[in-house]
């Protein structure tokens, strides 16, 4: 699993971090060739708390918006269910790294 937007943190920043409203997420983003459709998730990115996800989710929105669409049938669903995704600030998985990342219970840290 890689996971970018960290370097320099150590496991106690981004606990702290996180009880600030940092989060990790992943995005998606569609390729299509006619028939074929791809619809796959990034890296996980780490949005420090009072970042925004737009510098990280755009490029993966662009590239949806220009190459999703064109699979037939695919590319007209899994478009709209990519840029939904992204524009909704990408999927949370804080809790899924917090638990590979961390030896205690994920409640004790919060």
């Amino acid at each position: 699993m890689t996971i970018k937007n960290t370097e320099g943190l150590t496991v106690q920043d981004i606990l702290g971090e996180i009880q600030y409203g940092g989060k990790f997420v992943y995005f998606e983003f569609t390729v299509s060739v006619l028939v074929m459709t791809f619809k796959k998730p990034t890296d996980i990115y780490f949005i420090r708390s009072g970042e925004s996800h737009w510098g990280k989710s755009l490029p993966f929105t662009l590239l949806s918006l220009f190459f999703g669409w064109w699979g037939f049938p695919w590319g007209i669903i899994y478009t709209p269910m990519a840029l939904i995704t992204n524009l909704s600030g990408g999927k949370d998985v804080t809790q899924q790294v917090l638990q590979s990342i961390s030896s205690s219970p994920v409640d004790s840290i919060n």
